[in-house]
């Protein structure tokens, strides 16, 4: 049960799985200094059995998962580990009686998303992703637009996102394989990486596609057993939607294009434009967009699962979660069949 403050607004305890890049860059950052978010959680230890880490912020600093039980009552974990690690770490989450925050992508194929729907409803716990490109202020704006129809109908998208590398993480240097290019620990390269974020947005305004074609491979980093490279294209009627992930690229650019009937929107590094009816506007998002921000994005996440255990009704609150996981589970898993055998894929309604 959560611990409280006062009988009206329970404070809910957890701990996070993983020290590394992500964990002390967004989710620490939102959790403990977050409006709205730090008076109601309580982060009571940081899990990770990596040597010599430095300390985080001033929290307890666990090497193994089984010594949270001599914490005392825990609600939650929030899982900031490599990708190989997460669906074990959910299940045995879920296991112990904890709500579950897991760090994308949480499942990868459909099989393990219908494991950990499973072992969810059996505990009537909430697993929640960490889809926190959806509290991306220029995405937000985008979606508005769309449903607003100030582009009429569109037809057209174009997401592309070029990297030098695979990000090394908090303990990488340049000299060593970063995790994410090993398919032991990140299980799949850039597609899986950078792309679950967009298959989760396309998701949101276009919902699933009729097929999807794929190309990966590596064009730059052979010390990766992972692509580094991914091309991508989704069908869907009277729509197409291209997209294009890259570790191999000479700078770090990110470009999202939507053509409509009525206009254009694109996204284009810091600069967010509209284009209908022959008139342009253009919003500078440089400051919101850069790195240092990225924990506010994590914030409004955050605010999300603490208002789903408000709620007091897991096996309600989880459902849109665990469709939401499988979902890009069922996306991920085609494109890369996709890319395996050169053949354009069906993605059927009941995949």
């Amino acid at each position: 049960m959560p611990t409280s403050a006062s009988p009206d607004v329970p404070r809910y305890r957890g701990a996070v799985i993983g020290a590394g890049g992500i964990a002390r860059q967004s989710h620490l950052p939102a959790l403990l200094s977050a409006a709205g978010v730090r008076e109601r959680v309580e982060i009571v230890a940081v899990v990770d059995s990596a040597p010599a880490l430095p300390p985080v912020d001033g929290i307890p600093l666990l090497s193994h998962r089984d010594q949270l039980a001599g914490l005392g009552p825990l609600d939650f974990i929030d899982i900031c580990t490599p990708t190989a690690s997460h669906l074990d770490l959910a299940l045995w989450g879920l296991g112990q009686g904890y709500h579950v925050v897991c760090e994308k992508p949480v499942a990868v194929t459909r099989a393990e998303a219908d494991r950990l729907a499973v072992a969810a409803r059996a505990r009537g716990r909430i697993v929640m992703p960490c889809h926190q490109y959806r509290f991306n202020p220029v995405w937000v704006k985008v979606k508005e637009w769309l449903q607003d129809g100030a582009i009429g109908r569109w037809h057209l998208a174009e997401f592309s996102v070029h990297r030098l590398a695979a990000d090394a993480g908090f303990a990488g240097t340049a000299d060593s394989t970063p995790w994410r290019g090993t398919s032991a620990t990140g299980r799949g390269g850039v597609l899986l990486d950078h792309g679950t974020h967009l298959v989760y947005q396309l998701l949101d305004i276009a919902g699933l596609p009729a097929a999807v074609n794929a190309w990966t491979g590596r064009l730059r980093h052979h010390s990766y057993d992972v692509e580094d490279t991914a091309s991508l294209r989704f069908e869907y009627r009277e729509r197409l939607v291209t997209m294009f992930f890259t570790w191999a690229a000479r700078q770090r650019e990110s470009r999202i294009r939507f053509v409509g009937e009525r206009g254009a929107i694109e996204w284009v590094g810091g600069e967010l434009r509209l284009e209908r009816d022959g008139r342009l506007e253009r919003h500078d998002y440089a400051a919101e967009l850069d790195k240092t921000s990225y924990h506010r994005w994590f914030a409004g996440l955050f605010a999300s699962f603490v208002a789903s255990l408000d709620r007091g009704d897991p096996a309600r609150a989880t459902a849109p979660y665990l469709d939401d996981i499988r979902r890009v589970a069922v996306v991920v898993e085609h494109a890369y069949a996709a890319a395996r055998t050169g053949k354009t894929v069906a993605i059927t309604d009941g995949a």
